[in-house]
Formats: structure tokens, sequence, C-alpha cells
């Protein structure tokens, strides 16, 4: 596990802007911490260093967003759902096979999606400060993850 602090919410998405730099076609990317976290600012981070130009919002009420940069971007939020079936049942890790799968509350459907992703977890510091903590799962420990900590 890697830990970086981000001071601010313009860090935290600094920190999601540096992570696109290692996403391959196929990625998945759980995103977990409380309410307020800043889940949503490190997926706009993500899709920005991926070239999305749109603003990306958290799709609570929608499930899904989909954005076009330089991979497709698959942004879900997965808080309404009731069980691990319906998240199986949207099919998101095999739509985003040629492009990457951020997962909002992804903690609850780990167990779900194929060994090879990354958990990152957000954890409030202070009203503004995070501590991002990145758990590389299968072969995403062959990734430089200690690159994107500067």
């Amino acid at each position: 596990m890697i830990a970086i602090a981000a001071e601010s919410p313009e860090a935290t998405r600094a920190v999601g802007r540096r992570l696109a730099g290692l996403l391959r076609p196929g990625d998945i990317v759980l995103l977990a911490g409380r309410l307020g976290s800043g889940k949503t600012v490190f997926a706009a981070g993500v899709a920005d260093g991926l070239g999305v130009d749109e603003p990306v919002t958290s799709p609570t009420f929608v499930l899904v967003h989909e954005h076009q940069g330089f991979l497709p971007v698959i942004h879900a939020d997965v808080y309404r759902l009731g069980s691990s079936a319906e998240f199986d049942d949207l099919e998101l890790p095999s739509a985003a096979d040629d492009g990457v799968l951020l997962v909002e509350w992804g903690n609850a459907v780990a167990s779900s999606v194929p060994p090879d992703h990354l958990m990152v977890e957000l954890v409030v510091v202070s009203e503004t400060e995070r501590r991002i903590e990145l758990t590389p799962m299968g072969t995403w420990d062959t990734r430089p993850l200690e690159e994107i900590t500067a």
C-alpha cells in the first residue's frame, strides 16, 4: 500500500491526474471512502488526465456516466445498489474493456470485479486534507505506483 497526502481538493485531483498516466484499457479502479471524502474529485482528476473535456460529476442517481477521452472512462457509483448481483447485472468490467472503469463505493463490489484492480481509499484527515491509500491487487503490484507520489 502506498499513502499520499493531499492537502486540498486540488491536490486530490492532481493525484488522480497522475494516476491516469499509468492506466491501460481494461483497468479497474475502485474508489472507497466515506461520504464527502473526495472520491468524485479523484475520479475527475483521473478523467482530466485521460483527456476528458467535460465536467465529471457523481453518478449517484444515474449509476453510470460515460466520458470520452484518450481512453473511454466509465464512472460508476454503486452506493444505491442493493446487492453485488445488481452490480454483476450491469456488466461494467466488460463494458470497460477498451477503457477505464472507476467505481465509487468500490469496496462494496471488490469481490465482484476481476482480481487485477487498484483500490484507492480516500481517508479524511481534516476538512480539506486527505490521505490517499493505493492498494494494488493482482498484476497492479508490478505497476510503478510510486511515480504518482511526487
